[in-house]
């Protein structure tokens, strides 16, 4: 796999307010460390930003997105949400549904996961979660 990495869905909706406020943040400053990094998001958070617009919006959603490459779904990202799946429900340590989701596609594709909800995501085995307020 090509380097890169998987903006998850806080750090897209803070990266949002500080651009839509114009004044930099942890999102903005996180970037501006790893200025050569391919940009990644999956389809569940293209999923999610979507939700959180209003139907009439679809045009300002593409727009937000288009700078990201989308990962999609494959063979290998179920088969890795069903192996998270049946270890964290083994183990008394299910996630969201989506949050699962996300965790499995950033697996599939070996590209770390950079994100706020260090706690929940970190109960993932063999994900990289990197918090970007903590760096």
């Amino acid at each position: 796999m090509d380097a890169g990495l998987i903006l998850e869905t806080t750090f897209l909706i803070d990266l949002e307010r500080e651009l839509g406020r114009q004044a930099s943040g942890p999102a903005q400053e996180f970037l501006s460390r790893h200025p050569t990094e391919p940009l990644h998001i999956t389809f569940t958070i293209a999923g999610e930003l979507a939700a959180g617009l209003p139907a009439n919006e679809r045009g300002r959603w593409e727009e937000f997105i288009a700078p990201f490459n989308l990962l999609s779904c494959s063979e290998e990202v179920c088969w890795e949400y069903g192996k998270a799946f049946r270890y964290l429900k083994a183990n008394g340590l299910l996630i969201g549904t989506n949050d699962l989701w996300i965790a499995a596609t950033a697996i599939a594709f070996a590209k770390p996961l950079v994100t706020q909800n260090e706690r929940e995501f970190r109960r993932v085995p063999g994900l990289q979660v990197l918090n970007y307020l903590a760096s």
